[in-house]
């Protein structure tokens, strides 16, 4: 229990790291609408100044389409996430799959928001990425906006939940989110913010993976201590290796 302890300790502090670095970065946001004379653009709209796209889902009955290289995101990827950040989805598909659905391959970096059922559901996606349909795809047409639109898309989900309708379930149309007035403050205040909420986001990623990397270990040392395969001693060394 001692050894194991030492894990659980550590977990949980690189989860308190990562969520702090997270809170941190959203206070930034905070402090820099507040401080900066953010001057809306003229009759700018998401439409206006990103790149908005969706997702689909290449057809289940064709094996071909599916067990591929792509991640491919549902909602229940992002909404567990403990921080902003996808890097891996429980399923794949393939290029044909891509080919042949209204699914795409989005870049690393692009912004992900859960747009149904779950409304506001925020991850930025570390590597290539495909999405279903539950989902709106924002990339900003100057690269150097993309942290502070994440960032303000994330002070707006009430906002987005009011624009949503749906007799299932709640949606925000595509249509609908284009369509929103966004502001961006100078280019200076963004570089600024920009900087400092990437190095945030970056301290989160790292510490969130490291626990994943600690939880395996964990879950794969239990049950050969609780059985006498592996003797305390050898654990003791695993655990070191890793803290």
């Amino acid at each position: 229990s001692d050894v194991l302890a030492a894990l659980d300790d550590k977990i949980a502090a690189n989860r308190k790291l990562a969520s702090t670095a997270d809170e941190l970065a959203r206070s930034q946001f905070r402090k820099f609408v507040g401080r900066s004379a953010a001057s809306e653009m003229a009759d700018a709209t998401y439409g206006d100044v990103a790149v908005i796209g969706g997702g689909g889902t290449p057809k289940t009955r064709i094996p071909e389409y599916w067990d591929g290289d792509i991640p491919w995101a549902t909602p229940t990827d992002v909404t567990g996430l403990e921080v902003p950040s996808l890097s891996a989805t429980g399923r794949t598909i393939t290029r044909e799959g891509v080919s042949n659905s209204s699914a795409k391959l989005y870049p690393a970096g692009s912004i992900l928001m859960t747009s149904r059922a779950t409304i506001g559901a925020f991850a930025i996606a570390e590597n290539p990425v495909s999405v279903n349909q539950g989902f709106i795809v924002v990339n900003a047409k100057d690269p150097k906006h993309q942290w502070w639109l994440f960032h303000e898309m994330r002070s707006r989900v009430d906002e987005y939940i009011a624009h949503a309708n749906g007799a299932t379930f709640l949606e925000i149309p595509r249509g609908r989110f284009k369509a929103l007035p966004v502001t961006v403050p100078d280019d200076d205040v963004v570089a600024e913010f920009s900087t400092s909420a990437s190095e945030l986001h970056q301290v989160a990623v790292n510490a969130a993976t490291e626990s994943r990397t600690l939880v395996a270990l964990r879950d794969t040392l239990l049950p050969r201590l609780m059985s006498g395969e592996l003797r305390v001693r050898d654990a003791e060394k695993s655990v070191e290796a890793v803290l």
